[in-house]
């Protein structure tokens, strides 16, 4: 209460320069996560400089000292960047000129520019993120910013905050169909169409190569990483156990690191794009009925699609070369940095690789890339293989006897399923299977796989995603970073590769039960599970992502095709861009049409107190009293008094109370307009004096 009777109290200029801060402050918090730690620490400053000034009532610092802040800002941005060119350092020096604008706010002018950087700074936040979230508070900053700018043009007395905003909110309201047609209609033309991105910026997520220790890390992330909707009966799914979701094929090892053999040298995958056939080369043959199913994949910044194995046909994605390489992974010629959204069918019953090894020399044989070790590593796990070898009974069962004694071993051998399996060192797969005896999936995949190769047997590690949960509000499968999981190919004779997840052998709910292991919670995590109880928090969670995942759908992920389709069901039998253009230049042309009849309406609108008062002197003239068109009704009542007598008193008092609805404070009681025109057709109005 004492706070708000210090604003109250507060000349207008301050109360409005506090509350334009507010909304400056709003805008740009956002870009915190972005922008360099000294260039957010420099921004608040800046506003909370200002924020004195105008509280405390002192003057603002000369124009030397805005120039000097300024002439660091730059410096800075240039050392953190190398450059003030380009997207990140561009947003940089945006905010810093906004907040340094701040100290400049001495004329309306000077608010007019600071408006209009805010509205750059408001748009420039979707540079990063285009989720639902940063759009909410973006509109909150919108309407925020056009309060301040109708607080602006309303000069006279202290007009309220609420009534600004209400004007605010009515403008915005206005607007809303014209930008919701130029949406929905403007045409989706790329590379105009679209939002810059930066390939140099990161996120969690699969990777080209896996430290033994880097999958774990991404159970601690619970966010999406692709969201799935099967053409099914009520969009159900195959079992859990068979949603292996192909990502990176990782065939080299160096002893501690796994890493793809045809993305280790950059874009090189472009190259192999030439393949006519990867499906024949890849020697892939599918059986049983196929899936069919629509993918939105979260932007990773990297190279590849994710798709449930197998898919043999080329996924349906616009804008961008697809192929697939010999190792079934689905790749693109560019990296995913937008929300991407793909059909794809897959039969989860196939069969590839070649069915034989190569009959000339080993150095020509194509698996024996996937059967090397690097010399000295993990002597432990090599003889452990060679005394697996050793056993008759396995050498005539063969790779599968082989494969099936190694899951037994992890099944019997006191082997945990953990997140903190402590650090590992050089001899990765010695000491899961002889020291710790505890891992996450890489763990436990890459020591299976070091085991096999150790018995001269191919294998390779494939990272992914494996399972998935059904969203009971949409029925959309949502596949979280949490979910990434590692497991092996063994390439078996007269079978080619096939999938061996030895992880199932040490937790068999992992894969079967969607058993995952969670991340310890934070106290923020546990104060809210004592407030909300876990089925309210499971359901509020599924009703924001269904939420998030509609705006991804309709919002992010619309594209030409879904404007043609819109046509389509229009009635155009087959549109094309030229027909979205003409459609929109027909909406612009009814709308302009529309607002220019409005505008001469308007203009022959006046004022109704000033109506109200030009009607009330026109009777004063048939009574016979003229008076001049600029007389105020103050004015008017003492001169009708003068010429009426006191049977003009009533009208006087309405005089008086029309005058006060204009300009007395707001603080006192007034009748509304429409109460005193009622009460003037009631007025007993003066005569003119008889001769």
């Amino acid at each position: 209460m004492r706070l708000r009777q210090t604003l109250t109290a507060l000349p207008r200029e301050a109360r409005d320069t506090l509350f334009l801060l507010l909304v400056i402050a709003w805008v740009i918090a956002p870009q915190s996560a972005h922008l360099p730690l000294w260039a957010s620490a420099f921004a608040a400053g800046l506003l909370l400089w200002r924020g004195v000034l105008a509280w405390r009532g002192h003057p603002l610092p000369r124009s030397w000292v805005a120039m000097l802040l300024l002439g660091l800002a730059v410096a800075a941005t240039w050392a953190t960047y190398r450059t003030i060119i380009g997207r990140d350092p561009g947003v940089t020096l945006i905010v810093i000129l906004l907040g340094l604008k701040t100290l400049e706010m001495r004329a309306r002018r000077d608010a007019m520019v600071i408006f209009f950087l805010g509205f750059f700074t408001l748009l420039s936040n979707f540079f990063f993120s285009q989720s639902l979230a940063v759009a909410a508070a973006m509109l909150i900053g919108l309407l925020g910013l056009l309060t301040a700018l109708v607080n602006a043009h309303l000069p006279v007395g202290r007009p309220p905050l609420a009534q600004s905003l209400r004007m605010a909110a009515r403008m915005a309201l206005l607007g809303a169909p014209i930008m919701l047609a130029l949406f929905v209609l403007f045409p989706r033309m790329a590379p105009l169409w679209g939002m810059p991105s930066d390939d140099r910026v990161g996120r969690s997520g699969l990777s080209g190569s896996m430290q033994v220790g880097h999958i774990a890390a991404l159970a601690l992330d619970d966010s999406v990483a692709l969201r799935v909707l099967f053409d099914t009966p009520g969009n159900a799914a195959p079992p859990q156990s068979q949603l292996y979701f192909r990502g990176p094929v990782l065939g080299q090892f160096d002893g501690r690191n796994w890493r793809s053999s045809s993305l280790e040298n950059g874009p090189a995958w472009v190259a192999d794009s030439r393949t006519a056939n990867a499906a024949a080369a890849a020697h892939l043959q599918v059986q049983g009925e196929p899936l069919h199913y629509a993918v939105t994949l979260e932007p990773h910044r990297r190279p590849w699609l994710l798709v449930l194995d197998a898919a043999p046909e080329r996924p349906d994605i616009r804008g961008t070369g697809v192929f697939m390489g010999n190792d079934l992974q689905w790749l693109t010629t560019r990296p995913i940095t937008e929300v991407t959204r793909y059909r794809a069918t897959s039969y989860p019953q196939f069969r590839y690789g070649p069915l034989e090894r190569a009959d000339n020399a080993k150095a020509m044989d194509p698996l024996r890339l996937f059967s090397r070790l690097p010399k000295g590593s993990n002597p432990r796990t090599r003889a452990l293989a060679q005394q697996l070898l050793a056993d008759p009974a396995l050498v005539q069962g063969g790779t599968p006897a082989l494969i099936e004694a190694a899951l037994t071993l992890l099944r019997t051998g006191d082997y945990a399923y953990t997140l903190e399996p402590g650090i590992y060192g050089e001899h990765t797969a010695d000491e899961f299977w002889f020291d710790k005896k505890a891992g996450f999936c890489e763990h436990i995949a890459s020591a299976f796989a070091v085991l096999m190769r150790a018995a001269d047997v191919p294998a390779r590690i494939v990272t992914g995603y494996q399972g998935g949960e059904r969203n009971s509000v949409d029925g959309y499968w949502t596949v979280r970073q949490s979910d990434a999981h590692a497991w092996t190919e063994v390439w078996i004779a007269g079978r080619g590769w096939v999938r061996v997840d030895p992880t199932g052998a040490v937790s068999p709910g992992r894969v079967g039960q969607f058993q995952r292991l969670l991340a310890p919670r934070s106290a923020f995590g546990n104060a809210m599970g004592a407030v909300i109880s876990p089925g309210m928090a499971q359901h509020l969670r599924a009703v924001w992502e269904a939420v998030n995942n509609h705006w991804n759908q309709w919002v992010l992920n619309y594209t030409q095709t879904r404007q043609l389709n819109l046509l389509k069901a229009l009635g155009f039998e087959a549109p094309s861009g030229q027909d979205l253009a003409r459609l929109l230049a027909s909406l612009v042309g009814a709308v302009a049409l529309a607002g220019a009849v409005w505008a001469l309406w308007e203009r022959r609108q006046h004022d109704p107190w000033l109506r109200l008062l030009q009607r009330t002197r026109q009777r004063l003239a048939r009574a016979g009293l003229s008076l001049p068109d600029s007389t105020p009704p103050r004015t008017m009542a003492r001169l009708a008094r003068a010429h009426f007598g006191t049977s003009a008193d009533p009208l006087a008092q309405w005089l008086l109370q029309l005058e006060s609805l204009r300009y007395a404070p707001v603080s006192h009681a007034h009748m509304p307009l429409h109460a005193l025109r009622r009460q003037a057709r009631q007025l007993p109005w003066p005569m003119a004096p008889s001769a």
